[in-house]
């Protein structure tokens, strides 16, 4: 749970790679896409699952903000279901 509102916080204070009216449209999407991955990981989390659509959404749009590293970690989650 810690991964998950560890990438809410770290999302949440990224900024457009470029200035204008577009890249800020397409930045606040992405952003959004990701924060709703984290949501569907809480709720599935909440009924002792990872959940797959979860891990993929945040992970791609965490890609997409350049944050490899937190999308590897989300990607990691996976692994606790296995266990």
């Amino acid at each position: 749970m810690q991964v998950v509102l560890d990438v809410q916080a770290q999302v949440q204070q990224t900024r457009p790679a470029q200035a204008g009216n577009l890249a800020a449209m397409f930045h606040k999407e992405t952003v959004t896409e990701a924060l709703q991955g984290c949501a569907m990981l809480i709720a599935g989390w909440n009924q002792n699952v990872v959940d797959e659509a979860g891990v993929s959404r945040a992970a791609k749009a965490l890609r997409a903000l350049d944050l490899g590293e937190l999308a590897g970690r989300v990607e990691k989650l996976r692994q606790i279901d296995e266990a």
